[in-house]
């Protein structure tokens, strides 16, 4: 045998398949379609190119607003491409769904559900993602074979022709459900679906997203199943269990399914051959006051693993007892097989607002790594009822502090610092999970704090899990209900809500200086590596800076609050936009060392996706890069791809 022919059959063992592989390789689902790890067996592009990265093509959708008269909303891009059928599918805020050729960015078709552009969207107007089945029954040649799923900012689950963008008139009432049927009345933009449906065999399912701190009757959080290939129902899943008495209370007439439940705005991940549906829920309504709802609250603010054909539910984990700070799940569920002493088991991984991590067996919800239940503050408001313990996890440790003295205040000024330190001291502060007060209570970490919707992602090669998290205290502060349109009308910037049916409106607010920046010392956001092995942290770094925020560019490295979420890719390279600045970056995944950043036209408040999509092709990244209204950062259109140069 000669000397290359030995090359030929040993490399493989000594470089990782996935590096010398030319196939294509796909982003089938939100999540990457392998238990949304956001991982890719892709490695053309490592850290001894990736600084040559440069941009391939520029994709503008138009869709863009800043809350002007004319347009009252404003608009978040925070859209996860998916590949399909060698193209990329994806929405925009105002729910248009657009095909594109992957390697050039040219339009193949474009639909447009004309969704009311005058309406102001309780949660922005916001798509992040599409989904997509195919229908095995169907010839090669039929409309429809292959169905796009999107669900829109009013109410409505469309399925398109991934073909030619045209409605499946098959489906529902020509190509669409009106999911406001049964849920109660919804005021215009109070109940929305912003984050893309999960599909298990035939069912396409679909949560919404409902405007918090209204009314304890806020419209139901239902889950339900349609038939992919009719639009019928197939089983609908009430948050709350059986014997609750909001399923025995009498409803408005024209509701269906219970009020002021918990629901499912964020992501879900399926895993199809165990027949699951793993939904991570919200917290009931209100957010701030739990008075009217007895109890733990059961399935709000937990992750639920339900029969993806039936909706039984099969096991569920509650991260908030009783949650009064909207500490709702808002992360998507990662799907691992966990190495653990020569085995393989298979896990989930929840990610929370707390900046707690649990990781649970997949099948049974028991934890994989220890949790405690460890007492809390006591003493809410009157008529309020706290639980006396929560779940801590004791691996991994919080990514996020879970407290803040006067110690911490921080500022640029000395003024500043000291307005800073003046306002926590005057704030009832014991720590987290301090309850909401009359008196103004400081929630750590903040309803923006740990993770969000962005997720995690995980190298199952090295067995590392990569959070992006943000450190932002919040205020709460209850006050007497009837006092609510006095302070409305007399700080009509602040958020200021009702909570009618309560006796406590709200006001939340940042904690925040004169200045608009956070009262604590930076960073504010942090990129943090996990070792799954041992449930320690491997390090953290700070991730964005100041550069596109102050009004003098300069690229001050703090680490700004972080929404969005990150790639990890074969070669070791976690990529990753979500901070207030322009640019997308590239880290190695063993160190934290920063590679490559790649300049954006607005910042990356989104998750990236790679892909391959023919034999011998490039590999491309891909990311929407359009700011976010609500941080105050300049909005943009854009969806961006990179690739090395021939």
């Amino acid at each position: 045998m000669n000397l290359l022919r030995i090359l030929i059959l040993t490399l493989p063992w000594f470089v990782s398949g996935s590096a010398l592989a030319t196939e294509p390789v796909g982003w089938p689902s939100y999540g990457g379609g392998n238990g949304a790890i956001h991982h890719s067996p892709l490695s053309d592009v490592r850290a001894d190119n990736v600084s040559k990265l440069e941009v391939a093509w520029v994709h503008h959708t138009g869709d863009v607003a800043d809350g002007k008269p004319e347009t009252p909303d404003r608009t978040a891009y925070e859209v996860t491409p998916i590949l399909a059928d060698g193209l990329l599918f994806f929405c925009s805020p105002f729910n248009r769904v657009f095909a594109v050729d992957p390697e050039s960015g040219q339009e193949r078709w474009v639909y447009d559900p004309e969704i009311d552009r005058t309406v102001a969207y309780l949660n922005q107007a916001v798509c992040r993602g599409v989904a997509t089945w195919l229908d095995d029954r169907a010839s090669a040649t039929a409309p429809c074979r292959r169905r796009i799923f999107t669900g829109t900012n009013d109410a409505r689950l469309i399925a398109l022709d991934a073909a030619t963008g045209a409605p499946c008139d098959d489906f529902g009432e020509r190509g669409e459900v009106d999911l406001t049927r049964g849920v109660g009345e919804a005021a215009p933009g109070e109940y929305q679906v912003t984050s893309p449906p999960a599909i298990i065999g035939d069912r396409v399912i679909v949560g919404a997203a409902i405007g918090d701190n209204r009314r304890v009757d806020a419209p139901s959080g239902v889950l339900r199943a349609f038939d992919a290939r009719t639009g019928e129902l197939v089983w609908a899943w009430n948050p709350l269990p059986a014997d609750h008495e909001r399923l025995r209370a009498p409803l408005p007439p024209g509701t269906d399914y219970p009020l002021g439940t918990a629901n499912v705005w964020a992501p879900m991940v399926v895993d199809a051959r165990r027949d699951l549906l793993f939904a991570p829920t919200g917290n009931a309504s209100p957010d701030y006051y739990g008075g009217r709802r007895k109890g733990s609250d059961h399935f709000a603010s937990s992750v639920v693993a339900l029969r993806g054909s039936t909706g039984e539910v099969v096991w569920h984990f509650q991260t908030v007892h009783h949650d009064l700070w909207d500490y709702d799940v808002s992360s998507q569920p990662t799907l691992i097989d966990l190495r653990r002493d020569g085995e393989v088991v298979p896990a989930l991984v929840q990610a929370t607002k707390m900046g707690h991590v649990f990781i649970l067996h997949r099948e049974t919800g028991i934890p994989l790594f220890p949790v405690e239940e460890r007492p809390v503050p006591q003493d809410g408001v009157p008529g309020e009822t706290l639980s006396a313990t929560q779940p801590f996890p004791v691996k991994p440790p919080p990514l996020v502090p879970s407290s803040v003295s006067e110690d911490d205040a921080w500022g640029l000024t000395f003024w500043d610092k000291g307005r800073c330190r003046s306002r926590i001291r005057a704030l009832r502060n014991d720590g987290i999970f301090t309850p909401p007060s009359l008196r103004g209570s400081l929630v750590v970490p903040g309803a923006i704090g740990g993770s969000n919707w962005g997720g995690v992602a995980f190298d199952p090669d090295r067995n590392i899990l990569i959070a992006n998290v943000t450190h932002m205290p919040f205020v709460a502060t209850l006050f007497p209900a009837e006092e609510y349109e006095r302070r409305s009308a007399a700080e009509p910037d602040d958020e200021i809500r009702p909570q009618r049916g309560t006796p406590y409106g709200l006001h939340r607010e940042k904690l925040v200086s004169g200045l608009g920046i956070p009262c604590v010392k930076p960073p504010w956001g942090t990129l943090v590596a996990v070792s799954l092995e041992t449930g320690e942290i491997l390090w953290k770094v700070p991730h964005g800076s100041l550069r596109d925020i102050l009004p003098v560019p300069i690229p001050w490295n703090v680490g700004t609050p972080t929404l969005g979420g990150s790639l990890i890719t074969a070669s070791g390279l976690v990529f990753i936009g979500a901070a207030m600045d322009n640019y997308i970056r590239a880290y190695d995944i063993t160190t934290g060392k920063e590679l490559w950043k790649g300049r954006l036209e607005a910042a990356g408040i989104a998750t990236p996706m790679t892909y391959r999509v023919r034999p011998g092709g490039k590999q491309y990244i891909v990311i929407a890069a359009g700011g976010h209204s609500r941080g105050g950062m300049p909005l943009g259109d854009t969806l961006v791809a990179f690739t090395l140069p021939d």
